[in-house]
């Protein structure tokens, strides 16, 4: 079990500043609107354990430099159970982060509603919902960190569904509470390191590294800019185009050849990753997702990037929910290129590697953001083209693009193993092909930093 913190040494922990917001104040019948016997002297009890009137507090506070929005819940305050006076607050909260443009930061530790309250602390759910939904409209962001423990509609509201989690080491994070759950249950799999490999959360962070991690994101997220990302410089290599087709695929292919966290590495001074899809997937060695800033302007870019290895359908999913992120957030992409193609095995098909690949065609292309796009290795037909961005993708000259691999296209047309190179040079799926049949950008831009070489 995790340290279990406070409310107010949660808010002590990462803001020095905190300022308490006023909070509704609700006239409530006697032991509450079920008149469940002895709920008043609990809740007197809570209040003189805690120091606290509710479940939460409210308030504002500078992290890292950014001011924000921060709610905290009190454990201790009936097991830090949602009511209509918690409901109150929360919304009171998302009002002040929507009216003073402020993003909203959510400290985590409840049992889920509170059952002296029935159906009225139930539907605070969708109320909770409701706020969240009209800050993500309002284009804020929502971060959230997940103490232990986090359960119930709280851990289905405002930890899963915020934009960025965190998580504390070995909370226990789940829908279902500790005494809900079958006997049989394996209780690993409620812990915050569970819901990250999961793709529930982005990530676990240790206590004394929260404020410093809470102000990246914060500086992150809030940094947007209606300015493309600017191409990365191609990296390694001689420069020059490959002078066959069958060169740029051994090229593409070469072990040698700087991958994506190489290409990261030199393009942003800081980042940090956004892990899972949210559907019980997570690809964190096949696609790269994550925000940073880029050493060149010091902005806020989002990025996108493949590894080298086939993609699995959690790595598109991830990808879609990076871009559509950025999208409502106003900050810019930057997706980088490099697959042999998606995966292909029968798990994959199970996962639905055909509706994700799908997803990120179209938020790709329904983007209201720049997206900039470099393909910096292999180009592996619709696996890697729907991490493309129409009209703005370059290429290295360590890359191919193809609408097929040229050994899978000299196998469907018949051929013997010794016509692949040949068959590679009739896909024109050089970088210079791809520039003449207008698939990537032309001229001083087709190889970033390079002039035109084609040949």
């Amino acid at each position: 079990m995790a340290d279990r913190l406070s409310a107010r040494a949660a808010l002590a922990l990462v803001t020095g500043d905190f300022a308490e917001l006023p909070h509704p104040r609700r006239r409530s019948a006697p032991d509450g609107p079920l008149g469940w016997h002895g709920y008043d002297d609990a809740r007197a009890r809570a209040a003189d354990r805690t120091g606290e009137s509710e479940s939460v507090v409210c308030g504002t506070g500078t992290v890292g430099g950014t001011r924000a929005v921060l709610i905290a819940f009190e454990f201790g305050f009936l097991g830090g159970s949602l009511g209509e006076g918690t409901g109150d607050r929360l919304e009171s909260a998302h009002r002040h982060a929507r009216a003073h443009r402020l993003p909203v930061v959510s400290l985590v530790a409840t049992g889920g509603s509170r059952m002296q309250e029935g159906m009225l602390a139930l539907s605070q759910l969708q109320r909770v919902a409701r706020e969240s939904a009209l800050t993500r409209e309002a284009g804020l962001a929502q971060l959230a960190v997940v103490r232990d423990p986090t359960t119930g509609g709280g851990w289905a509201t405002l930890g899963a569904g915020a934009d960025v989690t965190l998580a504390l080491p070995g909370a226990q994070v789940g829908f279902a509470g500790s005494r809900v759950r079958p006997a049989d249950a394996d209780p690993a799999a409620y812990t915050a390191e569970a819901q990250v490999a999961a793709g529930s959360a982005d990530a676990v962070v240790r206590p004394a590294e929260l404020p410093e991690t809470l102000g990246l994101w914060l500086r992150l997220l809030t940094g947007g800019s209606g300015e493309p990302a600017e191409v990365p410089e191609p990296l390694g290599g001689s420069g020059d185009p490959p002078a066959t087709g069958w060169e740029a695929v051994r090229r593409a292919r070469s072990p040698e050849r700087p991958r994506a966290r190489a290409y990261l590495d030199a393009y942003f001074s800081r980042r940090t990753a956004v892990v899972g899809d949210r559907c019980g997937g997570a690809d964190p060695d096949g696609v790269l997702c994550g925000f940073g800033t880029a050493r060149r302007d010091g902005r806020t870019v989002a990025f996108a990037a493949q590894t080298g290895t086939a993609t699995r359908p959690a790595g598109y999913r991830t990808a879609t929910r990076l871009i559509r992120l950025a999208d409502r957030l106003g900050i810019p992409v930057l997706t980088l290129v490099d697959t042999p193609g998606a995966a292909n095995d029968a798990e994959a098909e199970r996962q639905g590697v055909g509706p994700a690949i799908a997803e990120l065609f179209g938020t790709v292309a329904t983007a209201r953001i720049p997206v900039t796009t470099l393909v910096v290795g292999e180009g592996g037909s619709g696996g890697a083209l729907a991490l493309a961005a129409p009209g703005r993708t370059w290429a290295t000259p360590d890359s191919y693009f193809s609408v097929i691999a040229p050994e899978s296209a000299a196998a469907i047309l018949k051929r013997p193993a010794a016509q692949v190179p040949a068959t590679a040079d009739e896909l024109r799926l050089r970088p210079q092909d791809l520039a003449e049949l207008g698939v990537i950008r032309t001229g001083d831009q087709m190889f970033p930093g390079t002039g035109d070489r084609r040949s």
